[in-house]
């Protein structure tokens, strides 16, 4: 067994599981790259811990330094995570209808948080950081949104991950956040294989899917215009919120804890499934389920689950 020199050290090299059992087409294999499985809990362990480093080793970070963050969680925690460990003091933009885990993780890891409107979602808080970034240019702002060690982290890490554990990949899903996954792992999977398939999984236009956002919203992250998003993909799938919630329910079946935003990519790549003859789907399990189980989403009507998660934010 490895030992490592830190949490750090831990971040990446995750499990992919079959989870086949759920595709609709025998033809088509589905697997999941289970990212809570990180120290962190999430995906964005790879970008905080990318982030820090880059700036670190541009000079940008130094010793006692205070980092600033929108996050409606999970960048916030990894963030938090690896600040705590290496000195800094982190400020959290953080949307005021967040739910409560997300709260407890932040603060048990240190980090100050700084409520934006809840009823203006993590758009307002991008732009209440942005306003505080401003006012105190000695705070670092890493801004993940534009980083490019967003989706380096993933060019660097998950993608060689994937191709190096299932070179005959065909398809890779994934959901449309800051949208770091799609672009670092998609670029990396299609130099590697021209042919790979790379499919966004986004919400209806003013509908809410944990963790992810429709372009046509109002909002276009700069990494994905940077890393030639409109070129890169092949493709979206639109995912409601009761399907995600649906299909969160049914990976529990097969014993996977996941959060909302892998029932979304679990529900895209199952339309995908729907539609070839021979394909290996590989999608991303973004989070554990631990920081939604306010949320009630394994056990009260789905109905009332939906409403709930309409007026606080879990992702």
């Amino acid at each position: 067994m490895t030992v490592f020199g830190s949490v750090i050290d831990m971040i990446g090299n995750t499990p992919i599981v079959d989870v086949s059992a759920l595709s609709p087409n025998s033809e088509a294999r589905i697997l999941l790259k289970l990212e809570g499985q990180n120290p962190g809990g999430s995906v964005k362990d790879r970008v905080a811990r990318s982030m820090v480093l880059s700036a670190e080793a541009d000079g940008t970070l130094s010793a006692g330094a205070t980092i600033l963050e929108p996050s409606s969680g999970n960048t916030g925690i990894a963030l938090a995570m690896i600040a705590r460990t290496r000195g800094y003091r982190v400020k959290i933009v953080l949307p005021g209808n967040t739910s409560v885990e997300r709260r407890q993780m932040l603060e048990l890891f240190g980090a100050e948080i700084i409520d934006s409107p809840g009823a203006e979602g993590s758009n307002g808080a991008v732009l209440r950081a942005q306003g505080l970034a401003q006012q105190n240019p000695d705070w670092v702002f890493l801004y993940q949104y534009e980083n490019e060690a967003n989706p380096r982290a993933h060019y660097e890490s998950t993608g060689p991950e994937i191709w190096a554990e299932v070179p005959e990949v065909t398809h890779f899903v994934s959901g449309l956040g800051t949208s770091g996954t799609l672009m670092g792992v998609g670029r990396f999977l299609k130099e590697q294989n021209p042919d790979i398939e790379v499919l966004a999984v986004e919400p209806p236009v003013g509908e809410l899917v944990e963790g992810l956002r429709n372009l046509d919203d109002g909002y276009i992250p700069p990494v994905f215009e940077r890393w030639g998003g409109v070129d890169l993909l092949d493709g979206k799938r639109i995912v409601r919120p009761r399907e995600s919630l649906e299909w969160t329910r049914r990976l529990a079946d097969l014993g996977i804890f996941c959060g909302i935003s892998t029932g979304a990519s679990m529900a895209g790549a199952v339309r995908v499934a729907e539609r070839t003859d021979r394909a290996t789907i590989v999608t991303v399990a973004a989070d554990g389920g631990w920081k939604y189980l306010s949320l009630g989403a394994w056990t009260d009507d789905l109905d009332e689950v939906v409403e709930r998660a309409k007026r606080t934010i879990y992702f």
